[in-house]
């Protein structure tokens, strides 16, 4: 099968960017890229006007296949993912059962094969995400597992993080760490601060982040690498960056909402606005901001984390966690490169090229001989998110009647259109 993208402006952090450009897929794989193309017998994505950027990797989500499919499967996730042109998800682990067992990895990729999207396993660091066993790191790479969390909870003691970074250093597959300190929560349901008190609600301290943060950041420092995972404080931000300078083996991530929206929406009681870490203030959205300009943080990823309606409805009892596959891409054109911090060659290098780098898997790059993973979209058009429109099962969005400037006007995946604008879908 061919599919020939004509008339693109390609945005691509190897080559920056480069206008009315064709761009032939064959078989999924890009063959050629020129001027002009001819058609001969593929199918024309005409895509005049369009910004062309390989598409985009999220590398935390959260697809609830196997066990919590009423929220969202992996196919539903993979409509929502191609929607927001995101051609290939890491899922993580915290599935029922969890993602613990080579069986339960062959699971999702099978289920995965006629997806909308590629899917990523990242498999259990521990047993039952139990905190207590290691889980077999060999053989779960060897079922096709990209990489190691126990996402949703923290690695419990230094002792079991070191072991686990190890184990995931010799099967040379990234670790990537929920960092958090329980013993700091103290069943808090926010941010601990002003608006937690004026809600009469139990705050989390901030310190439940920095302080693990810090703990993965001095397990690196004797030459074990680490991902940390959504990062949202700008002591988190400070302690990351310091690592860095010293050259240590530490990568991070953030998501769109830890640099757009802050903990004064909460005081509106709206479980929508509850995520794990929790929404911030103004000070730690410009720290991400500045960590985001200076290349402290390393990739956008969403932590999409569907929850159905009834879910949501009370706010102090509510799950945590929000959608967020089909506003990602949008939020970084308004929030980043809209407000002038970043251009969007390094908004794609954030959410595409280096993703794909860290899980060590294919995209990130459009040139000829790379995979036909293409997000095509217009960075002028105005769209106001409505939640009832969203394709994802659920829709939990902390978006819901913002106005974003900038959309995704086709997806193709594996060199296939998987995903077109109609004003009737979104």
């Amino acid at each position: 099968m061919k599919c020939l993208v004509r008339g693109v402006t390609v945005v691509d952090p190897a080559i920056g960017i480069r206008p009315h450009t064709d761009i032939l897929i064959e078989d999924g794989i890009i063959t050629a890229i020129d001027d002009v193309l001819p058609s001969g017998d593929a199918q024309i994505l005409q895509a005049d006007n369009w910004l062309c950027a390989p598409g985009l990797v999220d590398m935390h989500v959260h697809l609830r296949d196997p066990g919590q499919t009423y929220k969202e499967d992996i196919h539903s996730g993979c409509r929502a993912a191609a929607a927001g042109g995101v051609t290939a998800v890491a899922c993580m682990p915290n599935t029922r059962p969890a993602a613990d067992s080579p069986e339960v990895i062959s699971e999702i990729l099978q289920k995965a094969e006629t997806a909308d999207a590629r899917v990523y396993p990242v498999a259990a660091v521990t047993r039952g995400l139990a905190g207590e066993e290691l889980t077999d790191f060999a053989a779960l790479k060897a079922a096709g597992a990209v990489a190691f969390s126990d996402d949703g909870r923290p690695v419990p003691t230094a002792g079991m993080m070191q072991r686990a970074m190890l184990e995931a250093r010799i099967v040379g597959a990234p670790l990537l760490s929920h960092s958090e300190d329980l013993s700091l929560v103290r069943g808090g349901i926010m941010n601990a601060g002003d608006i937690a008190n004026r809600l009469g609600v139990r705050g989390i301290d901030r310190a439940a982040e920095e302080v693990a943060t810090a703990r993965e950041v001095a397990l690196a420092a004797g030459g074990l690498p680490v991902h940390i995972c959504h990062v949202s404080t700008a002591e988190s931000v400070a302690i990351i960056r310091d690592a860095k300078r010293r050259g240590l083996p530490v990568t991070c991530e953030t998501a769109p909402h830890y640099f757009s929206l802050t903990d004064e929406l909460l005081i509106s009681r709206d479980a929508n606005y509850r995520m794990n870490p929790p929404l911030r203030s103004a000070s730690d959205v410009q720290a991400i901001i500045e960590g985001i300009k200076d290349g402290t943080i390393d990739a956008i990823a969403t932590d999409h984390a569907p929850h159905s309606a009834e879910d949501k409805a009370d706010f102090e009892t509510a799950p945590n966690g929000v959608v967020g596959l089909e506003t990602s891409l949008a939020a970084g054109l308004t929030y980043l490169v809209g407000a002038g911090h970043i251009s969007v060659v390094r908004l794609i290098e954030l959410m595409s090229t280096n993703p794909a780098k860290l899980l060590g898997v294919s995209g990130g790059k459009i040139a000829v001989g790379e995979i036909g993973d293409l997000v095509l979209f217009d960075p002028t058009v105005a769209w106001t998110v409505e939640p009832e429109k969203l394709l994802s099962r659920s829709h939990n969005t902390p978006y819901a009647g913002r106005r974003f400037t900038g959309r995704v006007m086709a997806t193709v995946c594996k060199g296939n259109v998987v995903y077109e604008y109609k004003e009737e879908t979104l």
